[in-house]
């Protein structure tokens, strides 16, 4: 379980104090897949980095799995079982898509046919990839889909994810949601997921709604995002086509 005490990250700037995340207390279920929306620019991905320990809050605790991780690093907390997936994914020179594949799941020589299922579950075809280096040769779209693969090679039992449809094409993007959906079914990791895609919405059990740097909406599909074209007359656009209510 994922719990977040009073959780604040606040910024100086010419004299002003400002918070971008202010005050944030969650307990988000295990094996629960949740899903953090809301306006850009309002926390979502401030506060994913504060789980990951990539920034440390101003103030406030996070405890998993009753443990308090608040001031561990980032390399104490990946031993706890926590994975970040990256909106824009850091590129690897001389790394092989194989390498790090198998960095993340703790084999030295992950088997070619346990790679190569990674890999096609998020889109890729194994022998077009796995022997190609993770630089600047690959698209975005492709070194965001490998970011995800290495998360599923892990096998944390804490998953997040920041935007993982960015910049991937629909067929890709149809294969990652399987996969989520798959993940979830096992219930063996519980995932946190950024997003405005009203097709990742609609997997989730919890839908959190962040907005200057607050929680200003939760709860379950049903509540937080209506049947569609049936939405109030006040609501965000998303990159689906769908509306969500700011």
């Amino acid at each position: 379980m994922l719990e977040l005490k009073n959780i604040s990250y606040k910024v100086s700037s010419n004299g002003v104090e400002n918070a971008i995340v202010d005050n944030v207390s969650l307990v988000i279920a295990p094996g629960s897949l949740t899903v953090l929306t809301g306006p850009n620019g309002g926390g979502k991905t401030t506060l994913a980095k504060l789980i990951m320990g990539l920034a440390q809050p101003t103030s406030g605790r996070i405890i998993w799995n009753g443990q308090d991780v608040t001031d561990m690093d980032i390399t104490q907390r990946a031993k706890c079982g926590i994975s970040y997936g990256f909106q824009q994914p850091p590129r690897f020179k001389g790394i092989k898509v194989r390498d790090l594949l198998s960095i993340a799941s703790g084999k030295r020589l992950l088997p070619k046919a346990e790679a190569c299922d990674y890999l096609t579950q998020v889109g890729l075809c194994a022998n077009d990839y796995l022997d190609r280096e993770v630089d600047t040769s690959l698209s975005g779209g492709e070194v965001k889909r490998i970011e995800i693969a290495t998360i599923l090679a892990r096998a944390s039992s804490l998953m997040i994810f920041d935007e993982p449809e960015a910049g991937i094409d629909l067929w890709s993007f149809s294969k990652l949601t399987e996969t989520f959906e798959s993940i979830h079914a096992k219930r063996g990791s519980t995932m946190l997921i950024i997003s405005h895609q009203e097709r990742i919405i609609r997997l989730a059990d919890d839908i959190i709604v962040i907005g200057n740097g607050k929680v200003t909406g939760r709860g379950a599909a049903e509540d937080i995002f209506p049947t569609i074209g049936e939405v109030s007359s006040h609501k965000c656009e998303l990159s689906s086509g769908g509306v969500l209510p700011c």
